[in-house]
């Protein structure tokens, strides 16, 4: 997996968007309907609200209006998510690898297939946390805690068959311990949980360990190299695990949409992505800025599928 994302990042950086003098300003004629998939307070929500920001500064005349319907770990959403009109102005926050993992199991009411993606717009690292007054210090202690009571220490997660699902597995394989996933509907629902301690942490993102980091600690994240805002949190790299992994965020639009409309959303996300002010956003909040667009999309999904087939051995989806 660590040499299928290094591949994927570095398709990535070979795909950054440069928006051209003539499409400087991509504004859209009415307001978007941006549909979130997840609750209010997770890394989806804290994404739109960013976009809806700079657009809003960019195109002082249009609304980004951001709207929730969390359940199944994302599945509800984009099981409805054709039903949207395809007029152009309906996006829906859609997540990998959860659009790959969850159809396989059969669970959801939507596949891969019923999924078109207009952009990805960013990458956010795996990341283990604990609450600040939590007797777990480091990840030496998790270690020894689970391995002295298997199966006692519980793990919170956004959804099943979705990255934080996925990261735990890998966590108890690489690690030979035997902890519990508890799936909550996203990251903002399980906050509570880990801090009040009714769960003994999170697999969760940097993003959440960054901008949490007040009431929550981090004791591993999922990178090359340390994060600069959670300069005291090891790589799991440096704890001697081969693990550099996460989820990506992007926009789908219903399959009605036509390939023109597609094309505008997808100029318009690279816009955003591309300003000054949405780089420092992301970097703030934990977030790793990513451009991929419909011209590349294919490709991509094609790469990312191909990685996914490995996670889902391992969670059993597959044989």
């Amino acid at each position: 997996m660590k040499i299928a994302i290094r591949v994927a990042l570095a398709f990535l950086a070979c795909t950054a968007f440069t928006i051209t003098t003539a499409s400087a300003q991509p504004c859209p004629e009415k307001n978007l309907m941006y549909w979130q998939a997840f609750p209010a307070g997770g890394e989806s929500d804290i994404s739109a609200r960013h976009q809806q920001l700079v657009l809003k500064k960019k195109c002082q005349k249009i609304e980004i209006v951001v709207q929730y319907k969390p359940g199944a770990g994302g599945g509800l959403m984009w099981a409805q998510m054709n039903g949207l009109p395809g007029d152009g102005y309906n996006v829906v926050g859609i997540n990998l690898p959860h659009i790959v993992l969850q159809p396989l199991e059969g669970q959801v009411q939507y596949k891969t297939e019923d999924i078109t993606p207009a952009y990805w717009f960013h990458y956010t690292p795996d990341a283990i946390v604990v609450a600040n007054d939590s007797p777990i210090k480091n990840f030496q202690d998790l270690v020894r805690m689970a391995k002295a009571q298997p199966g006692k220490l519980t793990l919170a997660g956004s959804g099943t068959n979705s990255a934080n699902h996925a990261a735990h597995e890998k966590l108890n394989i690489v690690a030979g311990i035997h902890t519990t996933y508890v799936p909550f509907k996203g990251t903002g629902d399980l906050t509570t949980a880990v801090i009040g301690q009714h769960v003994t942490g999170a697999m969760s993102y940097s993003a959440f360990a960054i901008n949490t980091k007040s009431k929550v600690r981090a004791i591993a994240i999922a990178l090359d190299k340390r994060h600069p805002l959670l300069p005291d949190v090891p790589t799991f790299k440096e704890l001697g695990f081969d693990w550099i992994d996460g989820a990506y965020r992007g926009i789908g639009m219903p399959k009605s949409t036509s390939p023109e409309a597609r094309k505008r959303m997808s100029v318009l996300w690279a816009f955003l992505n591309n300003d000054p002010e949405m780089k420092e956003l992301a970097f703030n909040s934990g977030f790793e800025l990513i451009n991929v667009g419909v011209d590349k999309m294919d490709a991509f999904m094609k790469e990312r599928t191909k990685a996914y087939m490995e996670v889902a051995k391992r969670l059993g989806l597959i044989k």
